[in-house]
């Protein structure tokens, strides 16, 4: 079980993070190859998310990071569909990435609901840092037909200003929707708690 931790938490040493997504598999792992050459990362994760789109995160210090970044823009331009980078990603997100989810659920639940992955990473990131929430699931591509979908829970006031903030930052036309449930059901609660897949249940 996921492990509540403390709300809006970042170090000072955040490291910078950016994610590529290419409507190209191809394109985006010749990409991918020109930006594992260019500079030394901390990590670099290239696969296939639905529909048909790859996605490259990388992960390192700043210096690299922008270098390698400048790179695969060049090499995939013509199937770089979305990017986010983030000199100084929240730790929620990092933990978020690797599969965490920020349990308890609190009676207040926000959703940013976005076109695609890296617009999803976005929102979550900017939600974390202007309001005290805690990320509950990050979702990516996979069973959501190419689509991303961040979750935050805290008190009221704090969600309404994560999901406000959160979709501010997300580009134009990258926003599916977004919503919060004040006081959220005790059934719903148990069933997100558990996971948003339908399959989980």
């Amino acid at each position: 079980m996921a492990q509540a931790v403390p709300t809006n938490t970042q170090s000072s040493s955040a490291p910078a993070l950016a994610l590529l997504e290419f409507d190209s598999i191809a394109a985006g792992i010749v990409a991918a190859d020109v930006m594992a050459k260019k500079a030394p990362l901390d990590r670099l994760v290239a696969g296939t998310v639905q529909p048909g789109r790859l996605l490259v995160l990388l992960a390192g210090d700043v210096a690299s990071v922008e270098e390698c970044l400048a790179a695969g823009r060049a090499a995939g331009s013509g199937a770089l569909m979305d990017e986010v980078y983030l000199p100084g990603v929240h730790g929620q997100v990092v933990a978020a990435l690797a599969g965490a989810r920020q349990l308890p659920l609190e009676d207040a639940l926000g959703m940013v609901e976005t076109a695609t992955a890296a617009s999803a990473i976005h929102a979550a990131d900017a939600g974390l840092k202007g309001a005290d929430v805690r990320l509950l699931e990050l979702r990516l591509s996979d069973g959501l037909g190419g689509k991303g979908l961040c979750f935050f829970t805290g008190a009221l006031t704090d969600v309404e200003t994560a999901v406000e903030i959160s979709s501010a930052v997300v580009t134009s036309g990258r926003l599916v929707h977004a919503a919060v449930i004040t006081r959220l059901s005790p059934e719903l609660a148990q069933i997100l708690g558990i996971g948003t897949r339908f399959q989980e249940k």
